[in-house]
């Protein structure tokens, strides 16, 4: 089978996989164009499908990456990567302005004989993938255990996914870390994706970094036409827009747009609007003009029903009084109640064993011990390169492939739970990654351990070359 046939199977299972609105809208028309061997010579490679316009190549790419990936490799049997290219010159920042949105992904204007290879034509660089917008299955309405504090929270939430923009509008829950926010948020997004309107949630940071692109890049037209063309806008972590004018001045806007077309706005921040004191009046008298509410940290009773359902989802066997000890260590947020379980339910499989009351002591001594002053994050990567048989600069660069991610994801993972570095450090040590994309490796191996046996293995020999047990 060669690429193009391979693409043409991918397309038209994708077409019966994707909701309507979606394949119509973003991957009607889009074409095979090239395929590029892996430098590695592996097998795979990458595919180069051309799209409409820049819009379309830019949602295909942070929202849409992993399904066609996963497809097309489900397809030709091996890992492939994918380039979306603009199947012509990208719309100038003053034809974006004179055109509606409908008018941007229209392909259907005739090309030019006198224009180059798709492959060959130069576009702007693609932004980094953006893994934080994407919604995680788990964070949903069923999974949300609320305690007597939180419960008129959760049912206001409800609320707000049962019927946008008719209630509550804007809707703004605060409170520490850990307590649930990001779950909130994500459980409304799946509920309004799931009666096909288009839902937007990002944190603040991505916003923010999508302005300075769209800034730099002259495409501030078709950078609002995506957020104001949304039905519902979920934004986590609100407070750190605080001091930055350009992202509030740009926000502000954005606010007032979907508020005056009856467009549902949702946000999460760690402090009352009235707070957040670097933030202009202006924003903070709207954060407070619809429904406020704050989450509290769990009691104990809601706490041992958490780790009851985990346990049960996991099928793990979790005696009562290993589960009340637990509960008892994890007080402050559920963050730190998941990281305390997810500590004995490796310590389990590593040992083959029940989970009893010592292991699970055992287990929350390990979660608390401190983490590894002497170890350095360029002797961390020597070791992991070194593991996995890759050059020290592969962990670093940009090149990717199915191994070399999982390699990388692996080092970032190890670098957050043994040395002191912190998320940006992490982030220069590895090529100039931002810390959301560290964070999202780190969540991506953690996942994936109660799972994937070898990887597993490969985490535990790690960790005791790189702590010379």
């Amino acid at each position: 089978m060669n690429p193009q046939e391979a693409w043409n199977i991918a397309y038209n299972q994708l077409e019966l996989q994707l909701d309507r609105a979606t394949f119509e809208t973003w991957l009607r028309g889009a074409a095979f164009v090239n395929h590029m061997p892996a430098e590695d010579g592996s097998d795979g490679g990458t595919f180069v499908i051309g799209v409409a316009n820049s819009y379309a190549r830019d949602m295909l790419q942070h929202r849409l990456y992993r399904e066609i990936r996963r497809v097309l490799g489900d397809v030709t049997g091996q890992p492939v990567e994918l380039s979306f290219e603009v199947a012509r010159p990208a719309v100038t920042s003053v034809e974006a302005d004179e055109l509606p949105l409908f008018r941007l992904l229209n392909s259907q204007r005739p090309e030019r004989d006198s224009l180059p290879a798709l492959h060959q034509q130069v576009s702007r660089p693609q932004r980094p993938e953006l893994p934080e917008s994407e919604l995680n299955p788990r964070f949903t309405f069923e999974r949300f255990l609320a305690n007597s504090h939180n419960r008129l929270t959760y049912e206001a939430a409800m609320a707000v996914a049962e019927y946008p923009a008719s209630q509550y509008n804007p809707f703004l829950v605060y409170g520490g870390v850990g307590l649930g926010k990001t779950h909130l948020l994500q459980s409304i997004a799946h509920v309004c994706k799931a009666r096909g309107q288009r839902v937007i949630y990002i944190p603040s940071e991505v916003f923010t970094n999508d302005l300075i692109d769209a800034i730099r890049q002259r495409t501030t037209a078709m950078f609002r036409e995506r957020y104001r063309s949304a039905d519902v806008l979920l934004v986590d972590d609100i407070q750190f827009i605080a001091g930055k004018e350009s992202t509030q001045e740009e926000f502000f806007h954005t606010f007032n747009a979907l508020y005056t077309y009856n467009k549902q706005i949702v946000l999460a921040s760690d402090r009352h609007p009235s707070e957040l004191t670097l933030l202009e009046d202006r924003l903070r008298s709207r954060f407070s003009g619809g429904l406020v509410m704050d989450l509290q940290p769990p009691e104990f009773e809601t706490r041992l029903a958490i780790l009851q359902m985990w346990a049960q989802e996991r099928s793990i066997q979790l005696p009562s009084n290993a589960a009340e000890m637990i509960a008892e260590q994890a007080r402050t947020n559920i963050r730190e109640l998941e990281g305390i379980f997810n500590q004995v339910v490796a310590t389990m499989q590593f040992a083959r064993r029940p989970v009893t009351r010592d292991m699970a002591e055992s287990a929350v001594l390990t979660y608390r011990k401190p983490r590894h002053h002497s170890l350095t994050l360029h002797r961390l990567l020597e070791v992991v390169a070194h593991y996995y048989k890759f050059a020290t600069s592969d962990l670093t660069g940009p090149r990717r492939t199915a191994r070399l991610n999982q390699a990388r994801q692996v080092a970032m993972y190890l670098a957050r739970e043994i040395t002191l570095a912190s998320l940006p450090q992490i982030g220069d040590a590895f090529g100039g990654r931002s810390h959301s994309t560290v964070l999202h490796s780190c969540n991506k191996v953690e996942e994936e351990l109660s799972v994937d046996a070898l990887l597993r293995q490969d985490v535990e020999a790690l960790h005791k070359l790189l702590l010379g047990e």
